[in-house]
């Protein structure tokens, strides 16, 4: 497969590109930078050097980087990506958006959220998370890459609402994120001397992945589930770790949390289930594409307690994103994906 990514020199680009090249059944056709171009890539990620010597180009010309493509991986802020699959829409190539652009059923929602007119409105893409919506993703030609915060989190509470194993509402979730989640791009609040020794809550109330999680949510839930979810800064470079809380139904066992678990994620290669009382660490996914979840009930609160990490560059984006790919061409789920997280 001939795959370019627009927007190659942020980290998700870059990523896209480093696990492109370990792909035995994709070639990178075009790599794309608007700020950059003309440059070598690798001259500015330098770990890409002697595997990687093609110049940044403009995306000017769409239409010729979609001939040259037979899928496209847009790895650029919101707002972008909807001119982009507006413009290609009559294309054959296949495009996945690791932004937010068409992540929501609604765009009232998307423009609600992110302050943002959308102006594709009438396109529907499929939400790419695998592991639930794989048969929908098969024969697609738009898909909507999770988010990292959103997949994390997702992912840990799913399986109880789907089972009515939870009440819907109440549900907290607290989640961290590594400072590569802000993206490349200079902020005072990312900067080394800001996050060091250092721990903070922000987008309190407010954080776009939120409607995000509400919509997984309550589509397995079978009704709308309101959500409280605060995001924190973590003085790391990778890793999301969500810790959801929900309030149990009447006469949940241990035995129905762990079967739910199971029914669902059994079968999942990048899912692993470390089961009750055995609580993930973000040293254990660090650049790869596998969610480790644990989970443990509080009978004192009557609260199931669902602890889910991942690395956000990879599961987060990335990784998820060459999964879509894999299964959008009927390839294995796991290939180019199956390195083991590096250690320590």
């Amino acid at each position: 497969m001939r795959a370019s990514v627009i927007g190659a020199t942020g980290f998700a680009g870059v990523e896209l590109v480093r696990l492109l090249l370990g792909h035995p059944k994709a070639e990178i056709a075009m790599v794309t930078s608007e700020s950059s171009t003309g440059e070598l890539l690798n001259k500015m990620y330098p770990h890409l050097k002697n595997r990687f010597d093609k110049s940044l180009t403009s995306m000017q010309d769409l239409q010729g980087i979609a001939e040259a493509s037979d899928v496209i991986f847009l790895a650029l802020p919101h707002g972008h990506a909807m001119k982009i699959a507006k413009e290609l829409k009559n294309s054959d190539v296949k495009i996945i958006d690791l932004g937010g652009d068409y992540r929501f059923q609604d765009p009232k929602v998307f423009e609600k959220w992110y302050k943002v007119e959308h102006l594709d409105p009438t396109t529907r893409a499929v939400y790419g998370l695998v592991e639930l919506y794989r048969d929908k993703i098969k024969g697609s030609k738009l898909v909507a890459n999770p988010g990292c915060y959103t997949t994390s989190s997702i992912l840990a509470l799913v399986p109880l609402l789907k089972n009515k194993l939870v009440k819907t509402k109440g549900i907290i979730v607290d989640a961290k994120s590594g400072t590569t989640g802000a993206g490349r791009s200079l902020k005072l609040g990312s900067l080394y001397e800001s996050v060091n020794e250092s721990f903070k809550a922000y987008g309190v109330a407010s954080h776009r992945h939120t409607p995000e999680i509400e919509q997984a949510y309550s589509d397995f839930a079978g009704e709308d589930v309101i959500i409280q979810f605060t995001p924190h800064l973590l003085p790391c470079d990778r890793g999301i770790y969500a810790t959801c809380y929900a309030d149990l139904a009447d006469n949940v066992t241990d035995e129905a949390v762990a079967e739910a678990f199971a029914s669902m994620y059994g079968g999942e290669y990048f899912i692993r289930l470390l089961g009750k009382g055995v609580m993930p660490e973000l040293k254990n996914i660090r650049a790869s594409n596998y969610v480790d979840i644990g989970w443990e009930i509080d009978r004192r609160t009557n609260r199931v307690i669902v602890v889910s990490c991942l690395d956000n560059l990879v599961k987060g984006a990335a990784g998820q994103a060459i999964q879509n790919m894999n299964v959008l061409f009927d390839l294995p789920e796991q290939m180019g994906l199956e390195a083991l997280p590096i250690y320590p």
